[in-house]
């Protein structure tokens, strides 16, 4: 079997009563070069490092998730809430932790997040660590990593899926319907 690799990426809602975090997991077997160059096709010719959904319009937008909808990766996607302001860390980490599981279920073994900050990303593997000690014995292993969003196309493809779900949670179900079944949303109680 090949090995299951997620990209991560994250997008959330600050507010004081419906705040919520949302943790998308772009999932790839085999080869996933396809995917990465669909991406860079996105990408076009823009002095942009990498794809970005708060960046686009939503010409861009709906183009975006029409690409992501073609490809061959499955997305499970993470949503905690609720979440109060200034609380966004703790929110990660408790969807951290259960996308971390769902992704052990899906026999997924390589786990790169958007890297943030220094601090931020150990906070991630530590939390990850944690997930893992909580699997069952014998389980797969699951490793974890982090990299720039302009290094790794695949990470866009989250950020597409989490920007999707985002907007669907604030009302506008247009994209995240495009994305159709290839999207799983669990909900989080933070």
């Amino acid at each position: 079997m090949a090995e299951r690799v997620a990209y991560v990426d994250e997008s959330y809602r600050e507010h004081e009563a419906g705040g919520f975090y949302v943790l998308a997991a772009a999932v790839f077997t085999d080869n996933a070069d396809p995917a990465r160059e669909a991406m860079l096709v996105l990408r076009g010719a823009r002095r942009v490092s990498k794809v970005h959904w708060n960046e686009m319009d939503g010409r861009d937008r709906k183009l975006a998730v029409t690409i992501v909808a073609g490809l061959s990766g499955a997305h499970v996607v993470a949503v905690g809430s609720p979440v109060p302001r200034r609380r966004q860390e703790r929110a990660r980490a408790v969807t951290l932790r259960r996308l971390v599981f769902e992704l052990h279920a899906r026999q997924v073994a390589r786990l790169l997040i958007e890297s943030r900050q220094a601090r931020l990303d150990r906070r991630d593997v530590g939390v990850v660590i944690a997930a893992r000690h909580d699997l069952p014995r014998g389980a797969q292993r699951l490793e974890v990593g982090h990299c720039g969003g302009s290094e790794e196309p695949l990470l866009w493809v989250a950020d597409i899926v989490a920007g999707a779900v985002r907007a669907h949670r604030q009302g506008d179900i247009g994209y995240r319907d495009v994305l159709g079944a290839r999207v799983e949303v669990i909900e989080v109680d933070c």
